[in-house]
């Protein structure tokens, strides 16, 4: 991307940038950097997430090629999940925006805070 063209509807940082936009998808590529998983230990790490939204967010990140699904067959047949290398290169970002978040989360928090009293005393 270059300076002059910011961030037009086909640019390629806007694209990572709506990748991450999606609140699972890197909660769900942090999950599964130690590796494979199956849906039920996913949910179980993240907790919070429906099983319904696990599945959406696993598919999304599939059909963007993060995440490879391998389904084995048995008694009972069981699915995992794992990053491909594309997924694997988005857990250095993703690590910088916690670093950040766990630096200046708290001056977000008090932003909204006096916002939301501003907001308060004037209505």
């Amino acid at each position: 991307m270059t300076t002059d063209q910011g961030f037009v509807a086909d640019c390629r940082a806007r694209l990572a940038f709506d990748l991450l936009a999606h609140t699972w998808n890197a909660v769900v590529l942090w999950t599964l950097r130690g590796g494979p998983a199956r849906p039920g230990d996913l949910r179980e790490r993240i907790g919070g997430i429906s099983p319904k939204v696990l599945t959406e967010t696993l598919r999304r990140l599939q059909f963007d090629g993060l995440v490879e699904r391998r389904a084995y067959a048995g008694s009972p047949p069981r699915v995992e999940y794992t990053l491909t290398e594309l997924g694997r290169t988005l857990l250095e970002p993703i690590e910088a925006f916690g670093v950040w978040a766990f630096e200046h989360g708290d001056d977000v928090m008090a932003a909204r805070e006096q916002a939301e009293e501003a907001g308060r005393s004037r209505g």
